[in-house]
């Protein structure tokens, strides 16, 4: 379950993306365009602490693309390479944001799901005391099964940024992020299981994550 809060953001999410995507190796399509949210999704950090969503944007009138987040309230020291800014939360103050791929939250995270057929948390407000269910822009769901066992997330972390596409190895683990989602991309060499998602004339899953255990 992912609680949310009803808070002004400044920078904006889009804001602080669209001024970060364009520099990025995985970057494709005008460098100049605005970009678009299309949709998004969060996954649940048990520990509460770690704020972990996936937006998904289009480029002006070209492609899709995948930009997971991490939203922390204090530097994560090892992931300062993936450190995308600040932003000002008008309920939770400074939050630090991340590229999710150089965060080990996110890496368990979506192995978690991609393993044992997970799917994105439910989302919440707070509102008068109570929660009020809000309806995820995205649905996502892994192709594994309940009670896989998820290699965890150990050691150095490795993002490699290539076109279209980053991966991450941390021990044995490996995770390939799909960034460009338009045209359709392929399956990652000898991936074991997978991550894919759907929504608004987006009615076919397509692929986003996949993993495997070297």
């Amino acid at each position: 379950m992912a609680l949310l809060h009803r808070a002004e953001l400044r920078p904006s999410k889009i804001e602080l993306i669209s001024a970060w995507a364009p520099t990025q190796p995985w970057f494709v399509g005008d460098a100049t365009a605005p970009l678009t949210n299309i949709a998004s999704f969060r996954f649940d950090d048990p520990d509460g602490e770690v704020g972990i969503e996936t937006i998904i944007v289009r480029v002006g009138t070209g492609p899709l693309v995948q930009v997971p987040l991490t939203y922390r309230g204090a530097p994560l020291d090892i992931a300062a390479e993936s450190l995308i800014g600040t932003m000002d939360h008008s309920v939770l103050g400074r939050r630090w944001v991340y590229d999710a791929t150089g965060d080990p939250v996110y890496l368990a995270a979506v192995a978690a799901a991609a393993f044992t057929g997970g799917d994105q948390a439910e989302e919440f407000f707070e509102v008068d005391g109570e929660r009020v269910l809000r309806q995820s822009s995205a649905r996502v769901h892994g192709s594994g099964y309940v009670g896989a066992a998820v290699p965890e997330v150990v050691g150095a972390i490795s993002p490699r940024h290539g076109i279209g596409t980053t991966e991450v190895e941390s021990g044995s683990l490996r995770i390939v992020v799909a960034r460009v989602l338009d045209p359709a991309v392929t399956p990652a060499a000898g991936a074991q299981h997978s991550l894919a998602g759907t929504w608004a004339g987006q009615d076919d899953p397509r692929p986003l994550v996949w993993v495997s255990i070297d």
